[in-house]
């Protein structure tokens, strides 16, 4: 018998990006909406994630948190789904080079604009994304061009970069650049990145995040 499968969530969360890797592997899954507040920091599911934060899986025994561990977890758990270049190819360091750019450069930066923190120019070497331009520049050269991050093949890096691209022009962290538009659409348009918002976008009406009640 095959690992249960178990995907917390929530979804007004980073678990959006999960989502739409789980649908990527084609495996069957279990979902558990952890609503922000009390369940998220509740003893039963601090045994899954001690932060307290969406999302996490559980593969049979295995637990991971942390949306790009959980993706490239997925795509080296289930390898036929062909999510991540093989150990032996000259991609893989590519792979993995965008994969956590996205979840620490942009992450960072990402926050930092969102909470109005202003880097002092003198100090920009201390910080690893160094500054928001330098991040959208390096960025914007590597997908000019490309439908895909790495090689010729879509990947789970493009899943995590094109979804925090996407967040971040939503939201207008990153400007609306037509290399990042001409990217970021076809992959999000993909029949898996489809089915995970339909998913999540019909949960939220059991789920609203808080933030969003206390706006009304």
């Amino acid at each position: 018998m095959a690992d249960e499968l178990v995907f917390y969530t929530h979804p007004m969360s980073r678990g959006r990006v999960a989502r739409w890797m789980m649908e990527e592997i084609g495996q069957p899954y279990r979902t558990e909406v952890i609503d922000f507040g009390p369940m998220m920091k509740s003893s039963a599911y601090l045994e899954i994630n001690s932060m307290g934060k969406v999302p996490a899986i559980r593969h049979g025994k295995t637990i991971v948190t942390e949306t790009a561990a959980i993706c490239a977890y997925l795509a080296d758990a289930f390898p036929d789904a062909g999510l991540a270049p093989p150990t032996t190819s000259a991609d893989r360091g590519a792979y993995f080079r965008w994969l956590f750019f996205a979840a620490g450069p942009i992450e960072a930066v990402a926050t930092n604009k969102a909470m109005g923190f202003v880097l002092p120019a003198e100090r920009a070497g201390m910080a690893g994304y160094g500054s928001l331009e330098l991040v959208i520049g390096t960025l914007k050269a590597a997908v000019a061009g490309r439908r895909f991050i790495v090689g010729e093949r879509f990947t789970a890096a493009d899943v995590y970069l094109a979804a925090e691209m996407d967040w971040m022009m939503q939201f207008g962290i990153f400007p609306k650049e037509p290399e990042f538009l001409d990217y970021v659409k076809p992959l999000q348009a993909r029949p898996a990145a489809v089915r995970a918002r339909e998913i999540d976008d019909a949960l939220l009406q059991a789920h609203p995040h808080p933030f969003a009640q206390a706006k009304k």
